[in-house]
């Protein structure tokens, strides 16, 4: 006995109807428990180590299990040790927001400023020349009407116009005629000193020099004032090495500094020559104080980390709460900064201990998991690579919650938990999908501070989430159905909870976007199945469902070169889809396999009866070559299914193959005994055996029933119920004799179920039917023919064009025996 046994965790053994070549699938299971041991350990170790590195370390803080409001329950708290009193985080965010807002800005004086502006400003008047040089030459030559006079006012206006002075024309004219009456005519113009015989360029400049210097000394800013929010500036020297606080009132902006220059100009500058001036002016000047961005946030952050997180503190012996006190906010925050200090006091020991606990508790969890594949999936925990899929999508699930739980601006109401059930439930089942849940749930919600709600609400919203794809049948059921009962089931169960504490609308509010974003990444599932399935080579039921439309290429070829293999193929289909959903196992897969199963067909159609119109190709034949043809349509179909345009995932190849298993291709067979014997040569039953493989699942041992059956029902005469259920019990009862379900797990309660759903839906088929006058006639001719027809002679693949007279003494309502079978 082994310990799993001595333990009660052994796999349950069957004790309901036994199962068909149960002995030897036992052995074959306990060979295959050896297979790959050491990559499977490698692949969980691997799953273990990821769930341990997804447990926080800083896990070692209790969270406070109350609200405000609520009565402490618990015995008389006291202070443990002499701890600080946290402040709250509103109170720290305002302290934050003061210092941002009351924190000077720092800004630096740039010296080479000052030295830009005077030699734009001597720039500017040494431009002047050339035009004013042109300006005199074109005055004189009007003067003396020379003919050079139009060249030189050409002259004259080319200059002026590409002169870097961005002067209005106005100002022009003004600088122009004081020339002219100066250097020109020899006329004295007025100015504030007095008479001037000289041209007031000079003193222009010399005025614009000194404002600019006054301007400098005391400072002009690069920032508008008005954007200011504060009265001070920390105005640097670098080069001097100095620092000192500045009243923005005595320094200026630029818009200030002009402003400035103007008022000054009005008072040197007749009305005429001051605009002159303020246009000079503005061009030349620009800040000499520098705002420092990086400064002043490296001083805005020195600030903020000076900032006391802790108001008072808790002595040791103190009383925090007794026991009936109604938590306050005061109170809470009092626990929560215990919580904090325990924390922060704790030893690398007690450190380790708790991640530890925490580690050995995700393994615990975990470990009901294995059990259950151990136990009652054991397809899956054997399989290397079913296994990897299923822990790496539940790997994914953990990780990202445990990145999630280190943010605390996010909530882990947005980790998609139910990503990875509903994955496994529809590549494997739905109980699959739910043990995944509740394990997910449990060892996010301990990753995420061992929340219980997060737990409720998780288990709740992903267990409704998985159950509405357990029997998806259209896209659009996973794209709108999933996504909303996710969202509502979490939306409810965390709405109860806000019930029995509330903690605002704005919490509320919080939770109920995170959990829409967490529904909206439901949708990310259906290219993740897709990645998967490409990745694993698994079949899932979007793939099925795809393949299941008969517009597809494929199944329009086969209609339009086979349409009696087409129309076979869809009875069998319905026989194989209904078993199977009476017994529990993937109709949908059984409907799939029974379209495609039959595809070889397409490459010698005419070989086949139902394809067959009035001549028999099988005549020109002999039997071992007729049944050469009728084995290959396996093997073509196979073929086919494998074609690059087509593709069809091997579990559909599975039912081509096995669809036939390793049975007799009787009618051919015993032709050629016939022939044989007349001959006296020696034949080969082998060559008259289909290639296998025999079937190994319910769906495949349920195609290869759905396949003899419906056609032996169609070659029957007058079929009746009594008729059709001789027919299928003998059909059954020999394919199981043959060992040609002996690989499956169908049971023999599973064959009685098959037996009464086949029934069930031939006579519905068959059923009788009203006898119109018009067809009385040619249904007499037919009978008559039919009555000629001895059905133990007859196997619909290769039926001759002449049927053989019926001896006499034989049953006038003859069954076909079990194993004539239709071939498809």
């Amino acid at each position: 006995m082994s310990i799993l046994e001595k333990l009660g965790l052994a796999p349950k053994k069957n004790r309901g109807a036994p199962v068909i070549g149960e002995k030897k699938k036992k052995q074959e299971q306990a060979s295959s428990l050896k297979k790959n041991m050491y990559v499977r350990i490698l692949i969980i170790f691997g799953f273990l180590v990821v769930l341990a590195a997804s447990v926080p370390q800083t896990s070692f803080k209790e969270p406070v299990s109350y609200s405000v409001g609520e009565p402490w329950r618990a015995d008389d708290l006291t202070a443990p040790f002499t701890f600080p009193i946290k402040k709250d985080q509103e109170t720290i965010e305002q302290e934050r927001e003061e210092i941002k807002t009351s924190t000077p800005p720092i800004y630096n004086v740039n010296h080479d400023a000052e030295i830009r502006v005077l030699g734009k400003i001597d720039s500017l008047f040494q431009r002047f020349e050339p035009v004013l040089n042109s300006y005199e030459e074109w005055q004189k030559a009007q003067q003396n009407d020379e003919a050079t006079a139009k060249k030189d006012s050409i002259q004259f206006v080319n200059r002026k116009n590409s002169a870097p002075h961005n002067l209005s024309q106005d100002s022009w004219n003004v600088l122009l005629e004081n020339y002219r009456r100066t250097e020109i005519l020899n006329q004295p113009v007025n100015t504030r000193s007095g008479p001037s015989n000289e041209f007031i360029g000079d003193y222009l400049k010399t005025q614009l020099e000194d404002i600019a210097e006054t301007l400098f000394n005391d400072g002009i800013i690069n920032v508008d004032k008005d954007k200011l929010s504060i009265d001070e500036i920390i105005v640097r020297d670098l080069k001097e090495y100095t620092e000192r606080t500045r009243n923005i009132a005595n320094i200026r902006d630029i818009d200030e500094a002009r402003e400035y220059a103007r008022h000054q100009f009005s008072d040197i500058f007749y009305e005429d020559m001051s605009p002159v001036a303020s246009e000079l002016f503005n061009q030349a000047i620009q800040p000499n104080i520098i705002f420092d961005q990086q400064e002043t946030q490296a001083h805005i952050n020195e600030a903020l980390a000076s900032i006391s997180l802790s108001k008072g503190a808790v002595a040791q012996g103190q009383v925090i709460i007794r026991r009936g006190d109604i938590v306050t906010e005061e109170r809470l925050n009092r626990l929560e900064s215990l919580a904090d200090a325990r924390a922060q006091n704790a030893t690398d020991l007690e450190r380790w201990l708790r991640y530890g606990g925490d580690i050995l508790a995700v393994f615990a969890i975990v470990t009901i998991f294995f059990f259950y594949l151990y136990l009652y999936r054991r397809h899956i925990f054997m399989n290397n690579t079913m296994l990897l899929l299923v822990l790496l999508a539940m790997a994914l699930i953990t990780v990202s919650g445990s990145i999630v739980y280190g943010l605390e601006s996010i909530s882990s109401y947005i980790v998609p938990v139910a990503i990875a059930p509903i994955i496994l439930t529809i590549i494997f089942d739905s109980r699959v999908g739910l043990l995944a849940t509740i394990t997910l749930a449990l060892i996010t919600g301990l990753i995420d501070g061992k929340n219980f709600e997060y737990v409720a609400a998780t288990t709740v919203a992903c267990s409704l989430g998985l159950f509405s794809v357990r029997d998806i049948k259209k896209r659009s059921q996973f794209f709108f159905t999933t996504p909303g009962i996710v969202f509502l089931s979490y939306a409810v169960v965390i709405l109860a909870f806000s019930m029995t504490s509330f903690n605002g609308w704005t919490n509320l509010g919080n939770e109920l976007f995170f959990v829409l974003l967490n529904a909206i990444f439901i949708f990310i599932t259906y290219p993740l199945i897709l990645l998967f399935e490409k990745s694993f080579k698994v079949t899932t039921d979007f793939t099925l469902l795809e393949l299941s439309d008969t517009n597809l290429p494929l199944l329009k070829e086969l209609m339009t070169k086979a349409p009696g293999t087409f129309h076979h193929s869809l009875q069998v289909s319905n026989l194989a889809e209904a078993a199977a959903g009476a017994i529990g196992a993937n109709s949908l897969l059984c409907r799939v396999g029974g379209l495609y199963h039959d595809i070889g067909k397409m490459e010698n159609p005419g070989y086949f009866t139902e394809n067959q119109t009035e001549t028999n190709e099988h005549d020109k034949l002999k039997p071992r070559m007729s049944a050469l043809v009728i084995k290959a349509h396996v093997s073509n179909g196979v073929k086919i299914a494998r074609e690059r345009e087509h593709k069809l995932p091997e579990v559909i190849i599975d039912f081509i193959k096995t669809h036939h298993g390793t049975t007799l291709i009787k009618f051919f067979w015993d032709k050629a005994n016939e022939q044989a014997d007349e001959d006296k040569k020696e034949i080969r039953e082998e060559d008259f055996r289909y290639d296998g493989p025999l079937p190994q699942t319910k769906e495949t041992g349920i195609m290869l029933l759905a396949d003899c059956i419906e056609a032996s029902s169609r070659a029957m005469k007058d079929p009746n119920y009594q008729k059709l259920e001789t027919l299928i019990d003998k059909m059954i009862d020999a394919r199981v004799n043959e060992g040609q379900l002996s690989k499956t797990p169908l049971t023999f309660q599973d064959l009685t179920t098959i037996k009464n759903t086949f029934l069930n839906i031939l006579v519905g088929i068959y059923h009788s039917r009203v006898e119109y006058p018009k067809d009385k006639e040619g249904d007499a001719k037919k009978e008559q023919k039919a009555d000629a027809f001895d059905e133990t002679e007859f196997t619909p693949e290769a039926a001759p064009d002449h049927l053989p007279e019926k001896e006499e003494g034989q049953d006038s309502e003859p069954t076909p025996p079990i194993d004539e079978y239709y071939n498809s």
